[in-house]
């Protein structure tokens, strides 16, 4: 029998304002309970507005650590990936989400972290300690990132160039790497509208990747993210 060993939580002592805004925070119950709620309301939602279908479900690793990355076009591309996941896994999947669009606010700040368990990546900001972080708890805590390489959505519906931060949380480990295509999201909610139109949105995922191999180095994060961009840019070419 492993010896048991008490271990405090990682946001123990950061107030309520600073706990929403750190990768270290913890679930607990309550989150857990309120991200199982949101989960089935947007399972409804998009099964109900948007017939969503998800091809290639077998392709999901059966335990953590891993991490999902997709075409970004909407955010109803985060709320459909969480959806695919199995229920079992609702506290350890984790989107990754931008802090200067989610985490300014209160309001945002409470429903990202409440319903979607997201952690907070500040774009403008964005120091190696942040990555290593993330690339940290992802290994340790067996979590589940969801993650638009892409760094945002885009303005055209075209997949933009992966950038390599992708490549430093799971180079040299053997994190599997998911690709995955959302077809329908563009259509429904572009950037720059605020309600979305009914219309079919199709999830497909593919085969996983792995970097056991790939140096944890400039040239190693790049393989990974033209990789995966390659993976991504493949199962489109299947919509």
């Amino acid at each position: 029998m492993d010896e048991w060993r008490y271990e405090p939580a990682r946001d123990l002592g950061l107030p309520a304002s600073a706990r929403v805004q750190s990768l270290r925070r913890e679930v607990g119950l309550a989150g857990a309970t309120s991200c199982l709620a949101w989960r089935w309301l947007t399972r409804a939602y998009l099964l109900a507005a948007h017939h969503f279908e998800v091809r290639g479900r077998e392709h999901l690793p059966a335990e953590p650590p891993f991490v999902l990355v997709a075409n970004h076009s909407s955010h109803l591309d985060a709320i459909a990936l969480a959806t695919a996941m199995p229920l079992r896994h609702v506290g350890r999947v984790f989107p990754i989400a931008a802090g200067d669009t989610f985490f300014t606010k209160a309001a945002t700040s409470i429903f990202a972290t409440a319903c979607m368990n997201a952690l907070p990546i500040w774009r403008k900001n964005c120091g190696a300690h942040s990555l290593d972080d993330l690339r940290n708890r992802l290994l340790e805590d067996r979590c589940i990132y969801i993650l638009f390489p892409e760094g945002t959505r885009t303005r055209t519906g075209e997949i933009s160039s992966f950038k390599p931060g992708l490549g430093r949380l799971v180079a040299g480990t053997t994190t599997l790497v998911v690709p995955c295509h959302l077809s329908g999201a563009w259509e429904a909610l572009p950037p720059g509208r605020s309600t979305p139109r009914p219309g079919k949105i199709v999830l497909r995922i593919g085969q996983p990747l792995q970097f056991q191999e790939a140096a944890n180095s400039r040239e190693g994060w790049n393989v990974v993210a033209q990789a995966s961009e390659a993976a991504v840019r493949t199962l489109a070419g299947a919509a």
